[in-house]
């Protein structure tokens, strides 16, 4: 069996909404991987989810989608998303043939917990503001 070998960039849809999906993008730019890296939030109303997908779909498990069109989610979205910024060795076992089973059933029970969590966790504050998704409109007082 051939090698898969990545046709760069990846767009990774991320659910803009959490706190720990934000915190990894976060440590994704700082990784300044531009050109191997794209990030689309799939939470703003006005992103559209990819075809045959819905958003609540998108934003139930990671996606993410090379310039050739192949789709790859869970955790080999993330697995994906780490070695477009030069953190391969991190998620190296997500590729264990072996441990496989284990990690995706891992990453099912996350998803599942991952709403919950999100609660427990505060959104970075300059990052949910940033796009001006949450700008206080305020009616002028005379």
């Amino acid at each position: 069996m051939a090698a898969f070998k990545p046709d760069w960039p990846l767009t990774l849809y991320y659910d803009g909404e959490c706190p720990l999906c934000v915190r990894e993008i976060r440590m994704f730019r700082r990784r300044k991987a531009d050109d191997r890296l794209q990030l689309v939030d799939i939470s703003n109303p006005a992103t559209s989810p990819l075809p045959g997908r819905s958003r609540q779909a998108m934003l139930d498990c990671l996606h993410a989608r090379f310039a050739d069109q192949q789709l790859v989610t869970g955790i080999d979205a993330t697995y994906w998303s780490y070695r477009a910024v030069g953190l391969g060795w991190l998620v190296r076992p997500l590729r264990w043939r072996w441990a496989r089973p284990l990690w995706q059933a891992t990453y099912r029970g996350f998803c599942r917990l991952r709403p919950g969590l999100a609660r427990l966790i505060p959104m970075p504050t300059e990052e949910r503001c940033g796009s001006d998704q949450c700008a206080i409109k305020r009616d002028k007082v005379e």
